[in-house]
């Protein structure tokens, strides 16, 4: 029976790059924290234990591994130190480690299960993933011979030899549980910055006659977050991967460069999605819907055969049944929209319920705040509502029943009634004339005032 792996990830950097009160780790990716992100790559792999290791007085970061343990790395000596710093967590454990970094969010589940596998093949005692960089220059080259890993050299300190090979150290690494103390605890700060190298475990396993291995990965995968350029260009890789995975799945995309998704948007198939359609947290889409361009939903479950835009906003907390429709301007906030039920323009529908069939006319509004709290309105199956009406929250229109054009609903309508709430009509014949003669007088007469007084001055 194979061993457990662990995995130790380091988040103890302070990020001073970013020019954030935020700590680094802390930064969304597809709107959820780079960390989130590392974490649940690393939980996908069914770790025996997650261990974080963080800086001192990092209490948010702490919260963010909740509720993996945590280490506290006492001083910034590199990340040889910091790896050193979860040996306590470790205790006990004798499988494979996984050492990842929390600012490296795009490294996958595949590539991980791919080092510890090829780790356990060959019996290694250290395992790195590396990549071949189309620029290596700034990173340490992984120098292999005969298969095996025999050093890695940091690009300052590497020949003319080394400084031609493109093999690039990712900075994750896998040790072998029995011998992680034993390594860390060997390597030394003799160095110029007088820090823990993590990357000299390698030539340690090595002199003590142990194996070492490098596995080849993908470069997009291993982009570190330093600054906020840099989070830009690993949203934009991630959101690259959020709409493949979309697309794969049946989802159409008109233009999907302009569709921007959360880590945790779920599509059925025959979803369309035209552009610049933003999706936040918590959104999942049925079987079927489309959603027009320029879109911002968040917080939804929407059902099957939908149709959703253009310009659209749903916020969180709102259910949108099978068939519904949302139409251009139409904002909805914690409100629930049966089967069939339809606001096809301008309306806000705030803490609502809006029964099956019943239709919403352009210009609604569901007053939900008075100033002190907010309250639901609620309207039954197969209602008319009237434009321009305004529904004076908590109320409730029954069954059948219809709001006439311009009202303001402010008691409830009983099933099958018709309710007028607006001022009546006043005509006055054949006063048109004399109403357009008053009010141009009265235009020229403020003209001539306001001339008068730019002479003066």
């Amino acid at each position: 029976m194979k061993s457990p792996i662990a995995v130790v990830v380091l988040a103890a950097g302070a990020g001073t790059r970013m020019k954030s009160a935020l700590p680094k780790v802390l930064h969304p990716l597809a709107n959820r924290p780079m960390l989130a992100h590392v974490l649940a790559n690393a939980a996908a792999l069914k770790p025996s234990r997650i261990v974080g290791v963080i800086a001192p007085g990092a209490t948010e970061v702490a919260k963010a591994f909740a509720p993996h343990p945590t280490a506290v790395q006492s001083k910034p000596l590199g990340t040889g130190h910091a790896a050193r710093a979860a040996l306590a967590v470790l205790k006990g454990h004798d499988g494979p480690v996984l050492v990842v970094f929390g600012d490296a969010p795009l490294v996958t589940t595949a590539s991980l299960q791919k080092l510890v596998a090829a780790c356990r093949k060959a019996g290694a005692a250290v395992g790195v993933l590396g990549f071949v960089a189309r620029d290596p220059t700034p990173y340490g080259r992984l120098i292999v011979r005969q298969g095996e890993l025999v050093k890695i050299v940091e690009s300052k300190d590497a020949d003319a030899t080394e400084r031609a090979v493109d093999f690039c150290n990712s900075g994750v690494m896998c040790i072998d549980g029995k011998l992680i103390a034993s390594l860390l605890g060997a390597i030394r700060d003799d160095n110029v910055k007088r820090e823990f190298y993590l990357t000299d475990a390698v030539h340690l396993a090595r002199e003590a006659g142990h194996k070492a291995i490098a596995v080849a990965g993908e470069e997009a995968e291993f982009q570190g977050i330093n600054s906020r350029a840099e989070l830009a260009v690993a949203e934009q890789a991630l959101q690259q991967r959020l709409r493949a995975a979309a697309m794969a799945g049946g989802v159409t995309m008109t233009d999907p460069g302009t569709v921007w998704l959360s880590a945790d948007t779920k599509f059925a198939t025959d979803v369309t999605i035209g552009p610049n359609v933003r999706f936040g947290l918590g959104v999942s889409v049925g079987e079927g819907t489309v959603i027009k361009a320029f879109c911002d939903i968040e917080g939804v479950r929407i059902g099957k055969g939908a149709l959703i835009g253009p310009f659209a906003r749903i916020r969180p907390g709102s259910e949108v049944a099978d068939d519904v429709h949302i139409g251009n301007f139409v904002e909805l906030k914690a409100t629930r929209m049966a089967r069939g039920a339809k606001a096809n323009h301008l309306a806000y529908l705030g803490d609502a319920d809006i029964g099956a069939g019943s239709n919403i006319g352009a210009g609604t509004i569901a007053v939900n705040y008075d100033g002190y709290g907010k309250h639901r309105t609620i309207i039954g199956p197969d209602v008319f509502i009237g434009s321009n009406s305004s529904l004076v929250a908590p109320v409730k229109v029954g069954k059948g029943a219809n709001v006439t054009a311009g009202s303001v609903v402010t008691e409830d309508v009983p099933p099958d009634a018709v309710a007028f709430g607006r001022a009546r009509q006043v005509t006055k014949k054949r006063r048109a004339t004399a109403l357009r003669a008053k009010l141009r007088d009265r235009a020229a007469a403020a003209k001539k005032a306001a001339a008068a007084r730019s002479d003066k001055t």
